[in-house]
């Protein structure tokens, strides 16, 4: 039972952050590196700024420097013509060091006898326990970023988003700004990725300068697993899905985890390997289809008398 809350807490924290890599990755089109980097600078905001007493400000103080985060990588791959992967890449690069600088030159920050959301919410409601507290703030947030999602993707400037990542040259001969829709698409899923790591620093009680590393595997296997359990269907459906790979993501490394079949430090390679096998989901499927049609055409395609 401790198992499956814990992997429900995290899966839905990381959701958030899942939910930003499916609209740089599904929505956009756009293989955004700048992930690693501003989930580690939304860590080091909120951990700083709680240490101070300020948990909420840590919080909205991260995704407004996710925001900042994706505009960089935005303008670098709009402005100045630098490739998706490379662009992302130099600003998750930069980042390491605004990170570090953040953090006062130090790579881990403690909030051991802080202030969190969640300590605040559990002095609010002294009837709930610890985990019932940690359940319902990861469960309000993640709703919280989806609807707020699902609605802002409905609305002219989300449709242009939509349109700029599936034909950027209809999009431009329709007089809207593709370079505007690109930055404020990478700027958005940027932030979401920000306030997951802000999230997860008062969660975990501590900010450490590599916890971002790998966490756009993380978020592209949420988006993969998700698909493969639900399709590839609306935008809405899609950022539900994200959510819901996110913690099945969670429950699967729990259980390899938990089944000493790998140690701690294996954790990425394992990651990677869940990976690899949900992109190779519809790879396999498409094939056993095609096998399939193979057959049917053989057994009905015998010569006519």
């Amino acid at each position: 039972m401790t198992l499956l809350v814990g992997s429900l807490q995290l899966g839905l924290l990381y959701a958030l952050m899942a939910a930003g890599v499916y609209i740089t990755f599904r929505i956009l089109n756009v293989p955004d590196l700048t992930v690693d980097g501003s989930f580690t600078l939304g860590m080091a905001v909120s951990a700083v700024l709680s240490a101070a007493g300020h948990p909420l400000l840590g919080i909205g103080a991260a995704v407004l420097a996710g925001l900042l985060a994706g505009t960089v990588t935005g303008l670098l791959q709009t402005k100045v013509g630098i490739q998706p992967i490379l662009a992302g890449i130099l600003t998750m690069t930069a980042l390491y060091s605004v990170n570090l600088a953040i953090m006062g030159s130090s790579a881990n920050v403690s909030l051991i006898g802080g202030g969190t959301v969640f300590t605040l919410l559990k002095g609010a409601v002294t009837a709930l326990d610890m985990d019932t507290v940690k359940l319902l703030v990861s469960l309000i947030f993640a709703a919280a970023v989806v609807a707020a999602l699902a609605l802002l993707f409905k609305t002219q400037l989300g449709l242009s988003i939509r349109a700029t990542g599936d034909n950027e040259e209809m999009v431009r001969s329709s007089s809207i700004n593709p370079d505007f829709t690109k930055c404020v698409g990478l700027a958005v899923g940027n932030a979401c990725v920000a306030l997951s790591g802000a999230l997860i620093t008062q969660y975990q009680k501590y900010a450490d300068i590599s916890s971002g590393v790998g966490m756009v595997v993380v978020g592209l296997a949420s988006v993969i697993i998700g698909e493969a359990i639900f399709g590839r269907r609306s935008v809405t459906m899609g950022l539900i899905s994200a959510a819901v790979g996110s913690v099945i993501y969670r429950l699967i490394i729990a259980l390899a985890m938990k089944s000493d079949l790998f140690p701690a430090f294996m954790l990425k390679l394992v990651s990677a390997v869940i990976v690899a096998l949900a992109l190779a989901i519809p790879t396999i499927r498409a094939r056993l289809r095609d096998a399939k049609a193979r057959r049917g055409g053989t057994k009905g395609g015998g010569a006519p008398c």
